[in-house]
């Protein structure tokens, strides 16, 4: 099946259509229940759980890409700032700390209110943006964390882009 197929035929549950889009790419996946799935997917820098939930009361399909980093309570009030100065850059979705359980995740929704549906691009775009999210900022949470840095030093270096080839 191809995308157009996926297209033509798109589910009323956008969590099928991410389904769909989840065998043809070949990413590993766990469907619990008609209303959500975990894909799992390696960045650059961690392997990353990204959450997909139907929400038919917000009519949202809303993500959730986790990955396997704690935040010590020590370092919580720096890493608090960081999410600050770093969701000051987000464009879509943001980030933030799963207090219960100290992980850092990022988040995003897409609203299809008033019976929109959900395109496979739609889909894979917030999954594009939620590892590319992680792949940018993931450093930044590390030095933080493990290299004690402050949240203003962290995101210096997270934002230092560089240009051209050795």
């Amino acid at each position: 099946m191809s995308l157009i197929d996926i297209e033509a035929d798109a589910p009323a549950n956008p969590v099928d259509l991410v389904e769909q889009l989840a065998a043809i790419r070949d990413w590993s996946f766990e469907r619990s229940d008609e209303d959500e799935i975990t894909l799992s997917l390696a960045s650059r820098w961690i392997d990353c759980h990204i959450s997909f939930q139907w929400m038919d009361e917000l009519e949202a399909l809303h993500l959730a890409c986790a990955f396997d980093f704690k935040v010590p309570d020590n370092r919580r009030g720096e890493v608090l700032k960081l999410l600050a100065l770093v969701n000051e850059q987000m464009w879509l979705g943001h980030f933030d700390i799963w207090s219960q359980e100290g992980v850092i995740m990022f988040r995003h929704a897409l609203v299809l209110a008033g019976g929109a549906t959900a395109s496979d691009r739609q889909c894979e775009a917030i999954v594009d943006a939620a590892i590319d999210a992680v792949e940018r900022y993931y450093p930044a949470f590390q030095f933080v964390v493990w290299a004690g840095k402050t949240a203003r030093e962290a995101m210096d270096t997270a934002l230092f882009d560089t240009v051209g080839e050795a």
